[in-house]
């Protein structure tokens, strides 16, 4: 049973009733979209996904972001801050990855062992 997603925009809910937060979401599903991602972007309002994806790097990027690692059922395994320039370690249990500005994820209360959702699918 995997996650069927597209690109797209949607809704990302981080937590669980009843203490959820709810930003925008940009998926990147496909490989254009994924190669893409956040490159040239000088910011972002909420995040974006990349699915499938179980590492990221920020050559290119303008502006340091962080990651979180998701695995099969959509729970937080890792968040790392990255600078610009840098290539992330591979998780091996990750299937998806959020990236969003710096600081972010600490105001979302995104951290291991979260469980987030995507209400729309990526339809």
């Amino acid at each position: 049973m995997g996650l069927v997603m597209r690109d797209g925009r949607g809704q990302l809910v981080i937590g669980e009733p009843p203490e959820t937060t709810t930003v925008p979401l940009e998926i990147a599903a496909s490989l254009r979209a994924r190669t893409k991602g956040l490159l040239g972007r000088d910011s972002i309002d909420g995040a974006m996904l990349l699915s499938p994806a179980g590492s990221v790097h920020t050559f290119g990027m303008r502006m340091p972001i962080d990651v979180a690692y998701l695995d099969r059922g959509l729970r937080v395994i890792a968040v790392r801050t990255m600078p610009p320039g840098r290539l992330g370690r591979p998780r091996l249990r990750a299937r998806h990855v959020l990236e969003a500005e710096a600081g972010a994820m600490a105001r979302w209360g995104v951290r291991v062992g979260v469980r987030v959702s995507f209400p729309s699918g990526g339809s």
